[in-house]
C-alpha cells in the first residue's frame, strides 16, 4: 500500500512493518498544512508518535529522497528516560534502514566514550537524554550547528522531572531557522511556555480524542484495608494471569520490597527503578520478552516507553500524583488495538481523591471487591478445563506413559494427581483481612462475644469513623485479627469495641506502644465496660469535674473531619459562661474584654 506525502524508501519500510493505515496522529503530522512547520501534538500514549515524528522529519532527513552526507545531525530527538531513548532509536532504525541514515544514541547509563566515537563518525539522527546529550554539548563532543530539526519527546514529563535547564541549553545551540516539535500527552502551562520561546508559528494538533490508545483500556478500582494492599496485588494477579503486567510504586524502596515479597510468593518478577543500572534494565526488559518473567514492578520514571507487546494487566499499587500520571501509566497496555486492563488499588481513606482524578482524566471505572482466594480457585479451574480440553497433537510416547499409568491408577485418580500439580505450581491466594464490602453491621461486627473486654477509641461519627478503617487500626496497632475483635459500636464522639478475652493481653501490651504516623492521634484504652456502662461512668465522672475535654484527645473539636495533630487546652478559666465541659469555647477573637476594658493576656497554645 501507497502512502501520499510520505518518501519512496519510507513508505517500503511501513509496507515491510506489515502498516496498512496510519493512526490519526501519523496522518496528521505529515498533512500538507503541517509540511515543515513547527508543531505542538498533543497525542496519547501508544498511539504511534515515534513513527509520527520519524515521518514528520523526513524532509528535513532525506535529500531528494536519499539520505545527506553532512557529518554533523540533521534531526536531534530529546527522550526524558533511558528506555524510552532506546526505544525512540530501534523504531527509527527499521523506518529508515533502506535509507542508510546512521543513528547515534546517547543515554545516560552507556558507554559516553563509545557514543563520542559514534558521534565523530558521523550520524543524521542522534537521539538522546537532556542530561547525557548536554554533557557531549559541552565536551564539544555533539555539534548541533547545522541541525535542521529538533523533537521533544514526552515533553511534559521531562519538564516535571526537572529537565527544563538541560533543554534550554540545548536548544540555545541549535539554528534559528530549525524546526521544533513537541510531542506531549498533555499541553500545560509550562509546554506552552517553552513553545512560545523556541517555536515560530507552530501549529497545534491534538488527536488524544480520536487515537485508541486508551480506548481499548478497561479501568477498575478496588477499595482495600491499608494493612491489605499487598494480598491484593496477589489476589489480583493470580485472578488476571496476565501474560505481562507491570505493578506501579511510588519509590524505589517500595519497588524493592514488593519485588522481594513476590519473588518468595513464587512469581517470576523482575523490578525497574532508579537504582537499577543500563544493563540490569536491559535484562528484565529482555526477560519479560522472552516471558522468563510475567510481572514487572518498576517506578514511573523507570517505567517511562516501556512497550511490551504483550502487557495486558496495569496495578496501581501505589496512587499516580494526578490524572496525567494515571493516563501515562495505565497507556503502557492497551496499545496498538489490544486490549488491556488497569486496576487502581485505593485505600479506603483516599477514595474521595480517586473518584476526583478519574473525573478529571474522564475516565469511567469499575469500582469492584478485591478477588478472594474462592474467586481465584473458581477461575483456575475454567483455565485448566479450558486448557487441557484444548486439541493438541498427542505423542507416541504420551500415550505409552498415559497406559502405563492406567494400569496402577484410576482415571479420576489420575486426573486429580494432574489438577494437583497444576495446583502447586501456582503462587497461593491470600486470605483478605477486608472482603471489600462497603457495608459492615455497627453493632455486631461479630457474635458470641459474650466474654470480650471493652476499648474506647476517641474518635465518633462526627470525625468520620467507619469500620471500614476502625477494623485494619486495630489489628495494626494490637497485633491481633480481625477474628479476635467482636462488636464495633460508633456513637458521636468516640468508637467501642469488644475484645475476645483471650486477645486482651496481647492488645492491651501492644496498643501502649506509639501508633503509626497514619493513625498517632487515635487513642485506645480500655473502657469502664459496655458502652451504656462506660457512659453512666463517665457522666459521673463529668460531674465530678474529672472528664477530660475532647480537645486534649487530639480530637477535632468541630467534629468536621479526622483526628488532628497535635494537643490543645486551656490553661485555666476564661471567665464568664461555661459549657458543659465547664469550660468557654474557644474564639477566634480570643478572650472576651474584662470589665476594666482591659483583654486579658491569653494563656497556653490556643487553636489558631
Amino acid at each position: 500500500m501507497t502512502f501520499e506525502n510520505i518518501p519512496p524508501l519510507l513508505d517500503e519500510a511501513l509496507a515491510a512493518r506489515g502498516y496498512t493505515a496510519l493512526t490519526p496522529v501519523q496522518t496528521a503530522v505529515i498533512a500538507e498544512e503541517a509540511i515543515g512547520r513547527d508543531l505542538v501534538v498533543s497525542a496519547q500514549t501508544g498511539s504511534g508518535k515515534t513513527v509520527a515524528f520519524g515521518l514528520a522529519m523526513a524532509p528535513q532527513i532525506l535529500d531528494g529522497g536519499l539520505v545527506s552526507l553532512a557529518r554533523e545531525p540533521a534531526a536531534l530527538i530529546i527522550a526524558p528516560t533511558r528506555e524510552l531513548a532506546l526505544q525512540v532509536s530501534r523504531e527509527l532504525m527499521w523506518l529508515y534502514a533502506k535509507a542508510g541514515v546512521r543513528i547515534a544514541t546517547c543515554v545516560g547509563g552507556m558507554d559516553a566514550s563509545k557514543e563520542r566515537r559514534t558521534l565523530n563518525q558521523g550520524a543524521q539522527i542522534v537521539v538522546g537524554t537532556p542530561g547525557r546529550l548536554r554533557d557531549h554539548l559541552e565536551r564539544g563532543a555533539l555539534d548541533l550547528s547545522a541541525l535542521k530539526v529538533a523533537i521533544l519527546d514526552e515533553a511534559d514529563e521531562m519538564l516535571d522531572m526537572g529537565f527544563r535547564e538541560e533543554l534550554e541549553e540545548i536548544l540555545n545551540a541549535t539554528p534559528e531557522g530549525r524546526r521544533t516539535l513537541l510531542f506531549s500527552a498533555t499541553i500545560p502551562k509550562p509546554i506552552v511556555s517553552l513553545a512560545k520561546r523556541y517555536q515560530h508559528d507552530a501549529l497545534r494538533i491534538s488527536t488524544v480524542g480520536e487515537d485508541r490508545g486508551h480506548g481499548d483500556i478497561s479501568y477498575q478500582v478496588c477499595t482495600v484495608a491499608p494493612p491489605d494492599i499487598e494480598n491484593a496485588v496477589v489476589n489480583l494477579l493470580r485472578l488476571h494471569e496476565a501474560e505481562t503486567a507491570i505493578l506501579f510504586c511510588a519509590t524505589r524502596e517500595n519497588v524493592r520490597r514488593l519485588h522481594a515479597s513476590l519473588t518468595e510468593r513464587g512469581f517470576n518478577v523482575v523490578a525497574l527503578s532508579g537504582e537499577h543500572s543500563q544493563s540490569e534494565r536491559n535484562q528484565a526488559l529482555q526477560a519479560l520478552r522472552d516471558q522468563r518473567a510475567r510481572v514487572c514492578v518498576a517506578t514511573d520514571v523507570a517505567a517511562r516507553g516501556i512497550d511490551l507487546p504483550n502487557l495486558s494487566l496495569v496495578v496501581h499499587v501505589e496512587l499516580p500524583r494526578d490524572a496525567e500520571g494515571l493516563q501515562h501509566r495505565s497507556g503502557r497496555t492497551g496499545r496498538a488495538g489490544r486490549k488491556g486492563t488497569a486496576v487502581l488499588i485505593v485505600p479506603y481513606q483516599r477514595r474521595k481523591r480517586v473518584e476526583s482524578m478519574l473525573r478529571g482524566a474522564k475516565i469511567e471505572a469499575d469500582w469492584i471487591k478485591v478477588p478472594t482466594a474462592a474467586d481465584i480457585r473458581a477461575k483456575d479451574h475454567d483455565r485448566l478445563l479450558e486448557t487441557l480440553l484444548a486439541p493438541v497433537e498427542v505423542e507416541d510416547e504420551d500415550r505409552a506413559l498415559g497406559a502405563k499409568l492406567l494400569e496402577t491408577m484410576s482415571p479420576e485418580d489420575i486426573a486429580a494427581a494432574l489438577v494437583r500439580v497444576h495446583r502447586a505450581k501456582m503462587p497461593q491466594a491470600e486470605d483478605m483481612l477486608d472482603d471489600g464490602s462497603r457495608e459492615r453491621p455497627r453493632d455486631d461486627h461479630r457474635a458470641g462475644f459474650d466474654d470480650s473486654v471493652w476499648f474506647k477509641l476517641n474518635v465518633g461519627r462526627r470525625n468520620n469513623a467507619d469500620p471500614k478503617w476502625i477494623l485494619p487500626l486495630l489489628c495494626r496497632r494490637g497485633g491481633v485479627t480481625k477474628n479476635d475483635i467482636g462488636a464495633i459500636r460508633i456513637a458521636a464522639n468516640e468508637t467501642h469495641v469488644g475484645i475476645a478475652a483471650a486477645a486482651v493481653a496481647k492488645f492491651t501490651k501492644a496498643i501502649a506502644q506509639p501508633g503509626h504516623d497514619e493513625d498517632n492521634d487515635v487513642e485506645i484504652v480500655q473502657a469502664n465496660g459496655p458502652p451504656r456502662e462506660a457512659a453512666r461512668e463517665n457522666k459521673r465522672m463529668g460531674r465530678d469535674g474529672d472528664r477530660p475535654q475532647r480537645s486534649q484527645l487530639g480530637v477535632n473539636p468541630r467534629g468536621d473531619g479526622p483526628p488532628r495533630g497535635g494537643n490543645f487546652r486551656s490553661d485555666g478559666p476564661r471567665g464568664g459562661g461555661s459549657n458543659r465541659d465547664g469550660a468557654r469555647p474557644f474564639r477566634k477573637d480570643g478572650p472576651p474584654p474584662s470589665k476594666h476594658g482591659v483583654k486579658h493576656k491569653a494563656k497556653g497554645n490556643r487553636p489558631r
